[in-house]
């Protein structure tokens, strides 16, 4: 950035200061529904003779600056009655809103977290905000509620296929995705190996999807930022709902600490289908639990503090042979803190912990590995005025990974106790973001993240020659394990390597008319951490490893455009963006990678490159007893590695080919019918392009052995995807006063039993001795009832 360009910025930025050198008196407040007293986020406050308003932050808080005057204002909320106040600003003011709930408010489905029309001012664009509620309501296999499949049916979206963990966004790979839960990161987002997610839908309050546009606050990850809050419980009486299903039950309590002023929250989810496997005389079974807890309290009316945790657990067991076991662990204090009424601060103390355990009895050891890390962060809301608001921040993560561990089981076991080399790291970062409304038709946001990483000192690293652990064998044209020249030992406070980067952040908004805007976006992002996985969907058993000597940071930079248009007083809207990316130093695997218990993993990874690009498509319809939307996504996701010389013909012959997760068209349909209090009924259809595969080619006979041959990576596909899901859900008694309430859910997943291709193996037929393909189909038709009931 030039002298010039920085003189721009800070003239821009001081007309905003001069902006609210002219304001007089702050309105400020927080939002809460009614009945529970919890803080609503995104709720909308709208000051009707200015035509300008906010919304409130994470913690249910907004502020704005006006002129002395009579004002009317709006408080509104998507699902609640909106009140409206008319107040004399003659001095600094707080007013609290408390909004009932409507009666169909379970019924609404929201895809942003606002459809009023001040959201097209808003520069904010790329992003995805699903209701739990909406969540609820869409058919899912098994009739297990799902977070992450359901956001897979929102534009630019997609997963590796059904038993897949994790999820892709913009042809991105999962690892490239930030998940947070109450602002601590979730490693690992799938129970049972992705047929579910770990997220209880009981104890979510809000859920937003960053896939550009990411705000400056967010950074470590390239791809996107899946950001999810928990309630914060009743503190007005208590209350406990749940659900029996199929296959799972779930259970969450909450209730006040001290009447309007503090509530805890306490969530449980378990599946059971196991207890019945022995009466089918089957010894496997396969099974999750999961905690959600939090306790809330406020001070006093500029204090308010925090503690939230999960913990959850996947086993997996075959006979008395072997046992896995893995989940995450996270514990959370914040302290919200208001300094005046336009500085909102909030500081979180923050663990997280992903762990693997496999343990075989057969050959009598114990395997464990995971990641732990230690998050302190410091963020700040800064109100200047109606048209200026800055967020800033700081944050420093510490990281411990064991990439694994081994312990004999018995005395007799013949395997030794052995470790793989614990690595050690610090990520910290400084952000500032401003957003600000240069007129009524035009506002930008623009920030920079300053992100740095140190690699610290481990016990063992190897020395290659020509610091090279990859080397090229010209003879065989492959690439090969370069040999240690030897070892050294670091302290912990050394540093192997270290990496700074600027992240600079813009976007803006410019509004045609009252109902419709162009909005563009640039993030650079940096993402230090890899997960290390040749497979196409991740499992537990990868690991993750930090950048380093060998493993550079990728850094993204991307571009998105996009036109918003809302009807018929907001109830349609349509959304087409389209993206460019690029993502430098994305790691790739030579032929014959083993990733399993490798201490030396820099001698199979180079550093390559990959882009994607695509056109993103939503219409929806918001409001009446039909509802639903349209999601289109036509792009492509590339990956290219090319030789470190001319001499080398690098991975693929150094040609761009598909990534595993790349699919051309992506097509959701989504649709929920209100027949009439007691009945609605709501299904979903999906049509993907099938996955990138490598496929055999042909076969040689060596030493009697037949061996095939195959062609270039991911040059071939699987058949297409495409299945339809419908449900319907009964209210017994919608107009009931009495407290039990409860609700049958029933659902068919894969109504026409499409055999979706989950993977194509290729055999030699023993009869005819002649080869054959044969498709894995994960799921047929699968019918489901859910009870539900909150008292």
């Amino acid at each position: 950035m030039n002298n010039k360009q920085l003189g721009i910025l800070f003239l821009v930025f001081f007309m905003g200061l001069f902006v609210q050198s002219q304001s007089k008196f702050t309105l400020r407040g927080t939002i809460t529904d009614a009945s529970t007293n919890e803080t609503l986020i995104g709720a909308t406050v709208i000051i009707t003779e200015l035509q300008t308003g906010t919304t409130t932050n994470e913690y249910g808080f907004f502020s704005i600056t006006l002129p002395e005057g009579n004002y009317n204002i709006q408080a509104s909320y998507i699902g609640y009655s909106t009140i409206n106040k008319t107040i004399e600003l003659r001095e600094n003011i707080t007013l609290n809103f408390a909004l009932n709930e409507e009666a169909q408010s379970l019924d609404e489905v929201v895809i942003k977290e606002n459809v009023e029309r001040i959201n097209l001012k808003r520069p904010q664009m790329s992003l995805n905000a699903l209701s739990i509620n909406t969540i609820k309501q869409i058919p899912v296999v098994l009739g297990e509620v799902d977070v992450v499949k359901a956001i897979t049916l929102l534009p630019g979206v997609t997963n590796a296929g059904e038993g897949s963990s994790g999820f892709n966004v913009r042809g991105g790979a999962v690892d490239q995705n930030l998940i947070l839960l109450d602002e601590a990161t979730i490693f690992n987002s799938s129970h049972l190996f992705g047929f579910f997610s770990v997220f209880n839908p009981d104890a979510i309050k809000d859920l937003k999807l960053y896939k550009g546009g990411i705000p400056a606050k967010y950074g470590g990850r390239v791809s996107s930022v899946l950001d999810i809050y928990q309630k914060e419980g009743n503190s007005s009486e208590f209350k406990m709902n749940g659900g029996i299903g199929l296959v799972s039950s779930r259970l969450l309590a909450e209730g006040p600490i001290v009447k309007d002023r503090g509530s805890f929250l306490f969530a449980g989810r378990s599946s059971y289908a196991h207890l019945f496997l022995p009466l089918f005389d089957i010894d496997n079974s396969a099974y999750f639990y999961d905690l959600n807890t939090k306790i809330s309290y406020r001070l006093n009316e500029n204090n308010s503090i925090y503690v939230s945790g999960y913990f959850g657990r996947d086993v997996f067991e075959i006979s008395d042979s072997f046992q896995n076991t893995y989940g995450n662990s996270v514990l959370n204090f914040r302290w919200n803190h208001l300094f005046n009424d336009k500085l909102f601060a909030n500081l979180s103390l923050i663990y997280s912990d992903y762990y693997y355990g496999l343990k075989l009895n057969f050959v009598e050891f114990d395997w464990n590995s995971g990641i732990q890390n230690f998050n302190i962060r410091y963020d700040l809301k800064h109100y200047l005025s109606p048209k200026l608001k800055l967020e800033y921040g700081l944050n420093s993560i510490y990281y411990s990974f064991n990439p694994g561990e081994i312990r004999p089981t018995t005395e007799t076991s013949g395997i030794n106790p052995f470790d793989l080399t614990k690595k050690y790291a610090f990520e910290n970062a400084a952000y500032i973001d401003a957003e600000q409304q240069i007129s009524d038709q035009f506002s930008i946001s623009y920030g920079l993240r300053l992100s740095s990483f140190l690699r610290l000192g481990q016990d063992e690293l190897n020395v290659y020659e020509n610091n090279q652990a990859v080397v090229f064998n010209q003879e065989l044209q492959i690439y090969e394990k370069a040999r240690p020249i030897g070892t050294e030992s670091l302290d912990r406070t050394d540093v192997i390597a270290s990496f700074f980067n600027f992240e600079p952040r813009f976007s803006m908004a410019y509004q045609l008319n009252q109902n419709a805007a162009v909005k563009a976006s640039y993030n650079r992002m940096s993402q230090y951490l890899h997960l290390l996985s040749n497979t196409t969907s991740p499992t537990p058993l990868d690991v993750w490893a930090p950048s380093g000597n060998f493993i550079k940071p990728q850094l993204l930079d991307q571009y998105a455009i996009g036109y918003f248009k809302t009807f018929d007083n907001d109830n349609y809207s349509l959304e087409i963006e389209s993206f460019y990316k690029t993502i430098q130093n994305r790691i790739d695997y030579i032929d014959g990678a083993d990733l399993i218990a490798n201490n030396a993993i820099e001698q199979i990874v180079l550093n390559g490159r990959s882009r994607a690009y695509g056109l993103e498509f939503l219409l929806r319809k918001n409001e009446g007893k039909f509802k639903g939307w349209l999601a289109y996504t036509l792009s492509k996701s590339e990956q290219q590695t090319p030789g470190r010389t001319a001499l080398e013909t690098g991975i693929n012959n150094g040609e761009w080919y598909s990534t595993p997760w790349d699919k051309t068209h992506d097509i959701s349909v989504t649709a929920s019918y209100d027949l009439n209090p007691k009945w609605s009924f709501s299904s979903n259809f999906v049509f993907q392009t099938g996955l990138p595969v490598t496929f055999p080619n042909g076969q040689y006979i060596y030493n009697g052995l037949s061996i095939p041959s195959f062609e270039s990576r991911n040059a071939s596909r699987l058949p297409s995807y495409h299945r339809l899901d419908i449900s319907a859900i009964y209210n017994p008694k919608p107009n009931s006063t009495k407290r039990w309430k409860g609700q049958w859910v029933f659902s068919i997943y894969n109504a026409y039993n499409r055999q979706n291709a989950a993977s194509i193996n290729f055999r030699q037929d023993r009869n005819t001795g002649q080869n054959e393909a044969v498709r894995l189909a994960i799921f047929g038709a699968i019918p489901s009832v859910t009870y539900n009931f909150k008292f």
